[in-house]
Formats: structure tokens, C-alpha cells, sequence
């Protein structure tokens, strides 16, 4: 096991968190689930949404050029066209599964627009700063990637106070931007379901489903080069170690799961 020097363990407590405060980063991580069927007509509350949001706003984005819209979606009519344009590219991916996994996909929940009292559309103005950006002008993605964290820090923020998130993902994106007038241009990155849920399930619906398990962390994990696993690292056995962790607190947080009503 790896042995952190005084003056390293010195700057690790001046700039740590205190031990609760780091406590409730990872169950923020750990508890976060993609939410579809227990949403509450609850209203959010415009002091939540607004931390959120702006949690959301604070993401790193290459070269600094904030490239993300948030577009907060309330009307039920603006929902049920959202919806529309979901159900048919959930009809069309359907059919491109076979055998068993059509028919537990068919029945798998995947979205609660209609259900949900709030939808947020992040997207992506990739002309936002002109041309050339810093950290762009070789990895010409890295904006997109930039609203994928605005993304995260929305859910993760969204999951500290209480409110479910549900990415939905089945859409044609041109039909999705004609349903919330978003012009051509701009990238849409996700539409978010958001709202106050009835719990959280203790682990993601698709792991649940057997869909597919969550993969071990020890196998995701190279040194130095591609490929190059090495069992024999004190780190991978940390690793086994915090994934375990990882999982027995998801468990054990289920009687903490929210149902507030804000």
C-alpha cells in the first residue's frame, strides 16, 4: 500500500473536505439513479430549480466557453409533443433487437415526460465563441463533452435535494428539436425528466431488469499502457474494495431515499 508522505498528507487536509461533506459527494454519486416511473405531480420549487441550474452552469467547459441552453420545459402540451416524437423512435428501436431482448425491452419503462413536473433540454451552441477555442483546436468534440458535465453536476446537485432525474435518450433529434423550436445549429446533448419521485430504486432498473451487471472496476483499469492490467497494483485492491462499498451503500440507503414534497 502506497505511504503518503507528511507534506503530502498535510496538503491533503488543508484542501480536503471535511469527512460528512465528502460523505455526501459520493452518496450523491453512489445514490444517483436515471429515474422513469416513481415521479410526484409535486411542484419544484423555483429555489430548487434555480440551484440546480446554476450547479449545472458552474461545470468546466473547454476554453471556457460555457457552450450549454437550458431549456425548462413546464407546458403539458410542449410534453405531450416531446412525447410524441419519442414514441416513435421507442417503436423503431424496438425492432432493432431480437429474440428475448425485444421483449424485455418493450417492457422496460424508459422515460416519465408526461409524468414529470419539469423537463430541462441541455444543449450545445458549438459557435458560441467563434472558430478556434483553447483545448478545441485539436479534439473538436471537447464541447460536447463540456455540456455532458453540465449534464452530471445538474444530476448530482438535482440528487442532494431530493428530485429525480431521468435522461431520455429515444429520440430523433431532429424531431426533438422541432417539438421545442430549437434551430438546426444547436446540438441537443439531453432532455432531462425532473421532478420529486416516490423513491430511488437501490440499484439502476437495467441492473435490476438483468439487462446487463455493473461492470468490475478492476477489469476497466490499465497501467502505463492500453490493456496492461496488473493484479498485483495495491491499488486494485482498493478498487475491489470501494466498489464494494460503492454498492453496499446503495443498499443500505434505501430507508434515506426521498419522497419529499419539497
Amino acid at each position: 500500500m502506497k505511504t503518503l508522505p507528511a507534506q503530502a498528507i498535510a496538503i491533503q487536509e488543508t484542501h480536503a473536505f471535511a469527512d460528512d461533506q465528502r460523505d455526501a459527494v459520493y452518496r450523491a454519486i453512489f445514490s444517483r439513479r436515471d429515474v422513469r416511473g416513481q415521479f410526484l405531480p409535486t411542484p419544484v420549487g423555483d429555489e430548487v430549480l434555480s440551484r440546480v441550474l446554476t450547479a449545472a452552469h458552474y461545470a468546466p467547459s473547454v476554453g471556457f466557453m460555457q457552450p450549454w441552453n437550458f431549456l425548462v420545459v413546464q407546458s403539458d402540451q410542449v410534453k405531450r409533443r416531446v412525447h410524441d416524437a419519442f414514441a416513435v423512435a421507442h417503436a423503431q428501436a424496438a425492432d432493432m433487437f431480437e429474440g428475448d431482448r425485444r421483449d424485455i425491452y418493450r417492457t422496460l419503462k424508459l422515460e416519465g415526460i408526461l409524468e414529470s413536473p419539469v423537463g430541462i433540454c441541455i444543449t450545445c451552441d458549438r459557435e458560441r465563441t467563434g472558430p478556434v477555442v483553447v483545448g478545441r483546436t485539436h479534439m473538436k468534440t471537447m464541447d460536447l463533452y463540456s455540456s455532458v458535465c453540465a449534464v452530471q453536476n445538474l444530476w448530482l446537485a438535482a440528487r442532494a435535494e431530493g428530485l429525480g432525474v431521468g435522461w431520455v435518450s429515444i429520440f430523433n433529434q431532429a424531431e426533438l428539436q422541432k417539438a421545442l423550436g430549437i434551430p438546426k445549429r444547436i446540438t441537443v446533448i439531453a432532455y432531462l425528466c425532473v421532478g420529486y419521485v416516490s423513491h430511488f430504486y437501490a440499484k439502476p432498473e437495467l441492473e435490476t431488469a438483468g439487462w446487463l451487471p455493473r461492470l468490475p472496476i478492476e477489469d476497466l483499469v490499465y497501467f502505463d499502457q492500453w490493456g496492461n492490467r496488473d493484479d498485483q497494483q495495491a491499488l486494485v485492491a482498493c478498487l475491489k474494495r470501494d466498489q464494494a462499498i460503492a454498492q453496499e451503500s446503495g443498499a443500505a440507503r434505501v430507508d434515506a431515499m426521498t419522497a419529499s414534497g419539497g
